[in-house]
């Protein structure tokens, strides 16, 4: 049988179409890109590193993106980005320092500056108009340091104040958050005292509370305590997270299992959200909210799950949002310390798990919040993982919801 070559040609090209198509087909687009802080094969947390990981738009999986660099320092615990995504910056408790990296387009990161600390170091956080990095620190006290930044750059420390308890002025205050306001207008960090708080975890019955501290930014920089300041946390609060719309503060409470709810006033001050605080799962460690507001994502450290809840728009109540089918969506590998939405199209949550070396993945569903396994979770890291943040890779914009 002879094909004329107008059929020939005819079927050259269908081939060539379905061909494409397939490899097309095949092909990762990536949304974000996420960073992951761990440390190279030590138990003890020597040489840290970052992993820099690409999310697939389809799946949510992820893939290696880049080399695996040094974070700069050893024993890495946490990690900020600006909102331009072009400027990552990391706390190494190792050798008390922070490091900045200069985000590429590709997404890879290289080493730019460093500033070294007088105390340990805990927790990072950038403003959204990438002027300022915020420091909690100490091992003995607590305090809390502003940096300017200019094009990324640590600049100097422009003010630092000491965390301390009117009433508790012997007690030993450790930070554990700090997060600061969408609008810029202010920063509150979560500290514990020191007799709530052992190596082993656990909780004395005589435990003194816990504590959230206000302070708004005022000229230059200059730290002022909010009015009220500090507020009751619980006992053991543990980490912070701020709704866009800076109406609304969250923290853990690690000794209660609780999330302990406030609104945001005029001048900065906290009140506390009626019929709070919020149950969450076991030993509650990290916290964050998807980047439209409408729901809060929380690791549970001790159970290895992450609890889910939508906010009431109007008062920003949490509200426990169950899955579906199980709670078996909610699981995560072994001690989750960490927890990120990414930011492209707040579809997919992702967890840093400590001691399972590794990042669970999960696909959000947008109209309800409830989670659903990602594609082949998890997926492994380096030893220790201990901080874990996203940048949108590409244009991407967020997917509409139905609240």
């Amino acid at each position: 049988m002879k094909f004329s070559k107008l059929s020939q040609l005819f079927l050259v090209s269908a081939f060539g179409l379905i061909l494409a198509t397939l490899l097309t087909a095949c092909q990762l687009v990536s949304i974000d890109i996420v960073y992951v802080a761990d440390s190279a094969g030590s138990s003890t947390g020597s040489a840290g590193q970052i992993q820099t990981f690409a999310v697939d738009a389809g799946s949510g999986a992820l893939r290696s993106a880049g080399p695996i660099v040094s974070s700069g320092g050893t024993t890495p615990v946490s990690l900020a980005v600006t909102t331009d995504s072009a400027n990552l910056y990391v706390a190494n408790q190792g050798n008390k320092t922070v490091v900045h990296f200069a985000i590429a387009a590709s997404g890879t990161v290289s080493q730019k500056d460093t500033v070294t600390l007088a105390t340990v170091p805990v927790s990072i956080a950038v403003n959204a108009a990438g002027t300022y990095l915020y420091v909690i620190s100490g091992t003995t006290s607590a305090t809390l340091t502003e940096y300017a930044l200019s094009s990324g750059t640590i600049g100097s420390a422009i003010s630092t104040v000491s965390l301390v308890v009117p009433g508790y002025a012997t007690d030993t205050i450790l930070p554990t958050g700090v997060a600061v306001l969408p609008s810029n207008a202010a920063v509150y960090v979560t500290a514990v005292d020191k007799s709530a708080y052992n190596p082993g975890g656990a909780t004395t019955s005589n435990a003194n509370p816990g504590w959230l501290f206000g302070f708004s930014l005022g000229s230059s920089g200059a730290l002022n305590a909010t009015s009220g300041s500090p507020y009751q946390s619980g006992v053991k609060p543990s980490a912070l997270a701020i709704d866009p719309t800076s109406r609304f503060v969250y923290a853990t409470d690690y000794a209660s299992n609780d999330l302990v709810g406030y609104t945001v006033q005029s001048n900065n001050s906290l009140n506390f959200m009626v019929n709070g605080p919020f149950k969450t799962g076991d030993e509650p460690t990290a916290i964050t909210i998807d980047p439209r507001g409408l729901y809060i994502y929380i690791a549970n450290s001790l159970d290895n799950t992450v609890s889910s809840y939508s906010i009431s728009l109007p008062t920003g109540t949490p509200s426990t949002v169950v899955n579906a089918t199980s709670s078996a969506g909610n699981a995560t590998d072994t001690q989750p310390v960490s927890i990120v939405v990414e930011p492209a199209l707040g579809r997919y949550v992702y967890t840093a798990n400590y001691l399972g070396n590794s990042v669970s993945g999960f696909k959000l569903n947008p109209n309800t919040g409830a989670l659903e396994s990602n594609q082949a979770t998890p997926y492994p890291t380096s030893a220790i993982p201990t901080a874990i943040v996203a940048i949108p890779h590409g244009n991407h914009a967020l997917q509409t919801t139905t609240p």
